[in-house]
């Protein structure tokens, strides 16, 4: 199982970081970030094995592009967001994950204007 893998390599790498902190955190630091970006990297191929489901789902279904794109794209801006907010919590910069969390959210919310124009659109044309 792929879970194995990585918790494994992330106890590894874990281990690793607290013994080189203790005379270079700097380095850590490095380490600790290359290893969540390694972590990201291994994943990337399941999640276009993923991506590649729900637009196959969503074709099948007549999903409009707009909607679907817009999903993944909110998907994306919210995975990337979080890993750069916890990035910065690791790096002991908790306000700068906020700021990435709220830019997250104002980024995602500006996605969603097609979607909920067109939502409006839809009610609007639905009552007489």
């Amino acid at each position: 199982m792929e879970i194995i893998q990585v918790v494994g390599f992330a106890i590894v790498a874990a281990i690793f970081i607290i013994l080189i902190r203790q005379s270079r955190p700097d380095i850590g630091q490095l380490l600790s970030i290359a290893v969540g970006v390694i972590i990201v990297v291994y994943l990337l191929g399941y999640l276009k094995m993923v991506i590649n489901l729900i637009t196959e789902i969503a074709l099948e279904a007549n999903v409009s592009p707009l909607f679907l794109r817009t999903l993944l794209r909110v998907i994306g801006v919210a995975y990337l967001a979080e890993f750069g907010a916890q990035v910065c919590r690791d790096a002991g910069e908790g306000n700068i994950a906020a700021k990435i969390e709220f830019a997250g959210k104002i980024i995602i919310l500006i996605m969603a204007i097609p979607i909920l124009v067109s939502i409006m659109e839809g009610i609007i044309n639905f009552i007489p």
